[in-house]
């Protein structure tokens, strides 16, 4: 098991050149202490080796407990860092995670989905962080809320990440898990896309490009214009809406987005998909006792009909497929990279509170990218 581990995590390298050029342009991180809570999946690999080869301590939990791989966590385990994850981890386990990341006294922390931000700011006192990255519009909305006691740079908002990652990588990647878990096509299929922000627009296109038929459910004036524009049948998420789809995906950063009220409307054998970054936009409780039909694929019954629950309602292109490719996550990673060396030193030193990740940070990974 661990030789087919290890030719994956060969040939991942082979195949990120940018990530392997970004670890070597970091300072010394000699006194470094960097918490971080993230997808814990093989790409994640060579970034947590370059910061352990530049001399800092890297502590490990996941924002995910359905996308840990848990040779990624004893390789790592291996290589020096500290680790409290495993996959499939209770939600007990979780906080545990998060409340040993913080009680190992980190200096800087990197964080997709603001928890350990959440949970260091919901009480006085705790370790003197100098600043952190976050990686997710849901952990910025998050952060919004918090009035953050260090400066936080966002990377999600970058063209080289909002724009490529969530605009194409998610939608691609998530019907290609799809397809080969269900062993179903999307032709004929209707597809009901709710929420068209970057990651709901790649949905919806690859869905289309894939054979299916397309409606987007939207709340906001300005991204239903946008879907309308786009040649989208929009509008908001009604019962007829719901009543026409056999494939529902959220992409909305938003919780219990379907719910009870709209599992009423929904036809036999309608499957339910989130690309979210937790799974929480299907409020999985509501929908009653499951069994597993294949590896991913669930039937429940709720009022009596049955659906098909994908990826348990967690992220479905992580969960059940492989998530982004590397070429691609190749940029994701160099971009990381980049925002860590800026954060360990300029970054630091700015204002607490909410700021964009610099363009001089991240312009050189773009031209890099741009020229290979």
């Amino acid at each position: 098991m661990m030789d087919v581990f290890a030719r994956e995590l060969a040939w991942a390298r082979l195949h990120m050149p940018l990530t392997r050029a970004g670890g070597e342009a970091l300072p010394d991180l000699k006194g470094i202490r960097l918490a971080c809570s993230m997808h814990l999946d093989l790409k994640m690999i060579p970034a947590v080796e370059a910061l352990l080869d530049k001399g800092a301590a890297v502590f490990l939990t996941t924002c995910n407990a359905t996308t840990v791989r848990d040779e990624v966590v004893a390789w790592l385990r291996a290589r020096g860092a500290e680790a409290h994850a495993w996959k499939d981890m209770s939600p007990e386990a979780l906080a545990e995670g998060t409340a040993r990341a913080l009680a190992w006294g980190p200096t800087h922390l990197c964080e997709m989905g603001a928890d350990l931000s959440g949970a260091l700011h919901a009480r006085e006192g705790g370790p003197a962080v100098r600043g952190s990255l976050e990686a997710t519009g849901s952990g910025i909305a998050r952060l919004r809320a918090l009035s953050p006691r260090y400066p936080v740079f966002n990377w999600d908002d970058l063209p080289i990440k909002e724009g490529l990652h969530n605009r194409w990588l998610v939608g691609l990647t998530t019907w290609l898990a799809f397809c080969e878990r269900t062993h179903l096509s999307l032709h004929g299929k209707r597809v009901l896309v709710v929420g068209h922000g970057r990651v709901g627009q790649g949905v919806a296109d690859v869905a289309r490009a894939f054979g299916a038929t397309v409606e987007v459910a939207e709340r906001d004036a300005a991204r239903l214009l946008e879907a309308r524009y786009a040649g989208w049948d929009a509008g908001p998420l009604t019962p007829e809406r719901l009543a026409r789809a056999e494939v529902i995906v959220t992409a909305t950063g938003a919780a219990r987005v379907i719910g009870a009220p709209e599992l009423a409307h929904l036809r036999a054998g309608c499957f339910l998909l989130n690309v979210g970054h937790v799974a929480d936009e299907l409020d999985v409780a509501a929908l009653g006792p499951r069994r597993e039909l294949l590896p991913h694929v669930e039937e429940v019954s709720p009022r009596g009909r049955p659906l098909y629950l994908f990826a348990g309602g967690s992220m479905a292109n992580l969960t059940a497929g492989w998530g982004d490719s590397l070429n691609a996550f190749d940029v994701t990673l160099a971009t990381l990279l980049a925002g860590l060396g800026f954060l360990f030193t300029e970054g630091e030193r700015q204002a607490p509170g909410l700021h964009p990740l610099p363009r001089a940070v991240w312009a050189s990974v773009a031209v890099a990218a741009a020229a290979r």
